[in-house]
């Protein structure tokens, strides 16, 4: 099949997905909250798509309608974000780990129970990779501007073969949950959760 012919039937079935995106990836239900969020069962429930390149989480964050609308998550929930993202209360909770060497048991306890429960997204980043190999290691040549779209298709795809229990595990994609090098000041609500863990 010629390349001209390849690209443009890319081009065709991801614009055709856009239309989709947000019934197959979207937040949990309120009754669905008592069962866990999507992230835990390695679904993405929100795709921002509208920084292609090199930004940082933060600004990313900043950027995405999940913060700028504050849309999730509901009162009384949080995010769990890594050194990459600031630690907030408004307009959306994200909690971080401590950064600096933790000075007493409370901060132990928070990074220890912190880190796995974080660790569930790059879990599904890897099972993302992993299931489209072939579109992260550079086999389909795109443009840069249509890059955002083909990852979001790619995460359609996934929370669909989620759906029907296709449970790939994820192979190793330099996921090793180490945290950014961002600087994150502890704020009260860690101090508050590492002593109900």
């Amino acid at each position: 099949m010629p390349l001209a012919t390849v690209r443009r039937t890319v081009h065709n079935v991801v614009e055709e997905m856009m239309t989709i995106l947000h019934k197959v990836i979207h937040f949990p239900k309120a009754e669905k909250m008592e069962e866990g969020t999507c992230d835990a069962k390695r679904a993405f429930i929100d795709v921002y798509i509208g920084n292609p390149g090199s930004v940082h989480d933060a600004l990313v964050l900043r950027r995405s309608p999940l913060y700028q609308q504050a849309l999730y998550p509901p009162a009384g929930y949080c995010l769990l974000g890594d050194g990459g993202y600031p630690c907030l209360q408004h307009p959306i909770a994200i909690m971080t780990p401590y950064r600096q060497a933790v000075a007493g048991q409370v901060e132990a306890r928070y990074n220890r129970h912190h880190a796995p429960a974080r660790n569930i997204i790059e879990r599904t980043f890897g099972m993302l990779k992993t299931r489209w190999h072939a579109i992260f290691l550079r086999a389909l040549e795109i443009r840069p501007l249509f890059a955002p779209k083909v990852i979001a298709a790619c995460c359609i795809l996934h929370n669909i073969c989620m759906i029907g229990g296709d449970l790939l595990e994820e192979e190793s994609h330099g996921q090793d949950g180490s945290e950014d090098d961002a600087e994150n000041e502890p704020v009260d609500e860690r101090d508050l959760s590492g002593n109900h863990l």
